[in-house]
C-alpha cells in the first residue's frame, strides 16, 4: 500500500512504525474472511482491510478521529485473526493500538462512554477495587432487567450496564489471590532445578484465583521454583486496547522493573503467563518500549515470556496414568484468540490435554472470537453476545463434558451451567496429582447421576 506521510510526520516514531505496517498491506482482502465482525456484519469498514484504510486516511492527514471512524475501530475485537491469515505479515496489532491511542487523544466521546471507560480502566486492573465492585454487582444484579427501562429505548449505556451485571459472578470465587513470595513446593517434591517468574494478573486473581494456585502447584511438582514479585500488577493490555497508552506503559514498566530485579539477581529461566491476553502483551514489551530508557530490560523480559502451555511442553509434563476402568472426560478445547493468533500457539495446549488422558475435541470455526476480548463484551454487548452464542453453539454440538481454554476472559464469556468451562492448567494439575477442580466434581456427579438413571 502506498503512503504519503511527510518527512516531518515520519519523525514521530509511532507514525513511522504505522507507516511500515501500512506499506506491508497489499489490499488482498484475505483478512475479511476470518474477521469476526465482517463475518457478522458484512461491512467492509468492519473488516481489517476497511479499518486499515480508515486509519491510513486519519493518520496521513493528521485528522482528528470522527464518529464514523471511531464506530468501526471500536468494533474491532483485536482478536488478531487477520494476522494469522495475512500472507504479507501485516502487523495489525501495532497499527490498531496506535490508532486507538490517536482516537483517545483527538475524539471527544459522549459523557457516559468516557465515564464507563474511566471506571473500567481504574477498577479492572486493581484487585481490591474489582473485588469490591463485584460485591456491589451481586447486590445490584436484580436491577439488570430494570436498567434499560430507565434510559431511552435502545440506549447503549443501558445495554452496557446490563452486560456488566450479567458478567459478574453470582457467587464469590473459591480460593485466594496468590501472595507475593517464593514457592518451592512441599517436601517430597522434586528438587528445584528451574526458576521462573509468574504473572499473576489482575482480574484473574479475583475471578478465578484457582488458576494461579494450580499453576504454582504444577510447576513446583515438576521441580520449578516460582517467584511472585510484590511490585507486579496488570500487564497493561486492558488500558492499551482502550487507547490509554500512558497508563498501559506505566503498568508494563512496573512489571519490567520487578522482573528485571529478579533476572539480574538470582535469575529467571522464564516469565510464565497463564492468561493468553496478557501473554500477547508481555511478549510485545520490546516493541512498546523500543524508544524508552527501559528498552533493553523490556526486550529481555519479552524474550523470556512464555505461555504456561509452551513452558510445560519445553520442560516435560508428567501426568498420572488414567485408571483402566475410568472413561476419559471429553474436553472441548477453545482456542483463545490471543493464544492462537496473538502468540501463534495452537498445538501445545491440545497435546498436553491429550497427554493428560482427556479426549480432546475442537469446534468448527475455531479461529473466530468468542466475543470476550478484554472489555469488548461490556463495550460492544450486542456483537459480543452474538459471537458468544455462535461459539457456544459450535461447542455444544460436540457434546463435551466441559470446555477448556487458556484465557480467563474466554472462560467467563463461554462458561454456563450447561457448558462448564475452566482453565486447561487446572485440568493438567489435577491429572498430575493436584486437587480435583470444582467444575470437574460437578461434571463427575452429573455423569454418575446419569449412569444411575439409565
Amino acid at each position: 500500500m502506498q503512503t504519503s506521510f511527510t518527512p516531518e510526520q515520519l519523525r514521530d516514531p509511532d507514525i513511522a512504525a504505522s507507516n511500515q505496517v501500512l506499506r506491508t498491506c497489499v489490499h488482498c482482502g484475505f483478512c475479511t474472511a476470518t474477521c469476526p465482525t465482517f463475518v457478522l456484519l458484512g461491512d467492509e469498514l468492519d473488516s481489517p482491510r476497511g479499518r486499515i484504510y480508515l486509519i491510513k486516511d486519519m493518520l496521513e492527514n493528521g485528522r482528528a478521529a470522527t464518529q464514523e471512524v471511531v464506530k468501526h475501530l471500536d468494533r474491532c475485537l483485536s482478536c488478531l485473526s487477520c494476522m494469522s491469515t495475512c500472507p504479507s505479515g501485516v502487523n495489525y496489532m501495532h497499527l490498531i493500538d496506535h490508532a486507538r491511542s490517536h482516537v483517545e487523544k483527538t475524539y471527544h466521546r459522549p459523557w457516559h462512554d468516557r465515564l464507563l471507560r474511566a471506571v473500567l480502566a481504574r477498577v479492572l486492573p486493581s484487585v481490591s477495587l474489582l473485588r469490591g465492585a463485584l460485591v456491589m454487582a451481586r447486590i445490584t444484579r436484580p436491577l439488570a432487567g430494570v436498567i434499560p427501562a430507565l434510559l431511552p429505548k435502545g440506549h447503549l449505556l443501558g445495554q452496557r450496564l446490563r452486560a456488566l451485571l450479567d458478567l459478574a459472578p453470582k457467587a464469590p470465587s473459591s480460593g485466594h489471590a496468590v501472595k507475593p513470595g517464593l514457592y518451592r513446593g512441599q517436601a517430597g517434591m522434586q528438587t528445584v532445578k528451574r526458576r521462573v517468574g509468574l504473572l499473576t494478573g489482575c482480574a484473574q486473581q479475583v475471578l478465578s484465583p484457582s488458576i494461579n494456585e494450580a499453576t504454582i502447584r504444577l510447576l513446583n511438582r515438576l521441580g520449578v521454583e516460582v517467584v511472585v514479585t510484590a511490585e507486579q500488577g496488570c500487564c497493561g493490555a486492558l488500558t492499551q486496547h482502550m487507547g490509554q497508552h500512558d497508563r498501559a506503559m506505566a503498568a508494563a514498566r512496573a512489571n519490567i522493573l520487578a522482573w528485571s530485579r529478579e533476572i539480574e539477581g538470582e535469575g529467571l529461566d522464564a516469565v510464565i503467563v497463564n492468561t493468553s491476553g496478557c501473554g500477547t502483551t508481555v511478549k510485545d514489551y520490546g516493541f512498546m518500549f523500543r524508544n524508552e530508557a527501559e528498552a533493553a530490560q523490556a526486550e529481555k523480559v519479552a524474550s523470556l515470556a512464555l505461555d504456561i502451555s509452551e513452558y510445560l511442553c519445553r520442560i516435560g509434563y508428567t501426568p498420572t496414568p488414567l485408571p483402566e476402568d475410568e472413561a476419559p472426560l471429553t474436553v472441548a478445547y477453545h482456542a483463545a484468540c490471543s493464544l492462537q493468533h496473538g502468540q501463534q500457539i495452537r498445538a501445545e495446549p491440545k497435546n498436553l490435554l491429550v497427554q493428560a488422558g482427556f479426549q480432546v475435541v475442537e469446534p468448527v470455526e475455531p479461529h473466530l472470537c468468542c466475543g470476550s476480548a478484554g472489555t469488548y463484551n461490556i463495550m460492544q454487548p450486542d456483537i459480543a453476545t452474538r459471537l458468544r452464542d455462535r461459539k457456544r453453539g459450535n461447542l455444544r454440538a460436540l457434546q463435551p463434558d466441559l470446555v477448556a481454554a487458556g484465557n480467563i476472559g474466554c472462560i467467563k464469556q463461554l462458561g454456563c451451567d450447561s457448558l462448564p468451562a475452566l482453565h486447561m492448567v487446572e485440568l493438567l494439575d489435577w491429572r498430575a496429582g493436584g486437587p480435583e477442580p470444582e467444575v470437574v466434581r460437578i461434571v463427575q456427579a452429573r455423569r454418575a447421576a446419569s449412569a444411575m438413571a439409565s
